[in-house]
């Protein structure tokens, strides 16, 4: 059972990261920075020349509207931190995680992020998929890495969805 536990979350990942494929091969730079809107979360340059994420504690109301580099700097933090996670790894916090910029670096970025989840899911055993996981939840939910991995699945499937959603977007409102 386990063993198709795995498969399976592997087959599901695999699906989501096609379509993930299909969008970041037609992302071009000016894609990841564009404003659909007045009231946005993006990625702003900090003080020591990185990218410093719009950011709030507290979810605001109304909820703005995530750029394409928000996105790619959202999935790159949990992303890392649910890797960190399932190889037992102390996690990193989300000042840790730095977005490349506006072009190709963030999709090798997000691509070697795949790799480095892809070969932690495939070296899962059975007692892996067991074990007990407090992210992205708190410890006490008790939920396990194979709950963890299904998230990643679910979590990345939106992510996804959402900058395909604002790259066709952008597409669609360029003059002829």
């Amino acid at each position: 059972m386990p063993a198709s536990v795995t498969g399976l979350l592997r087959r599901q990942f695999d699906l989501t990261w096609a379509l993930a494929e299909y969008h970041l091969d037609r992302l071009e730079p000016a894609d990841l920075l564009w404003e659909p809107g007045g009231l946005c979360w993006t990625m702003r340059p900090g003080p020591d020349g990185g990218w410093r994420p719009d950011w709030a504690d507290t979810e605001p109301d109304p909820v703005p509207v995530p750029t394409i580099a928000w996105l790619t700097w959202h999935i790159g933090w949990w992303w890392s931190v649910a890797t960190d996670h399932v190889r037992q790894r102390p996690a990193r916090e989300r000042d840790d995680i730095r977005w490349p910029g506006p072009g190709d670096d963030t999709v090798v970025w997000l691509r070697e992020l795949r790799t480095g989840w892809t070969d932690a899911l495939d070296g899962l055993t059975a007692a892996d998929l067991d074990r007990p996981a407090a992210y992205p939840w708190p410890a006490e939910a008790g939920l396990t890495v194979a709950d963890l991995a299904a998230w990643v699945n679910a979590e990345l499937m939106k992510n996804v969805a959402e900058i395909g959603q604002l790259r066709l977007l952008r597409a669609a409102g360029r003059p002829d």
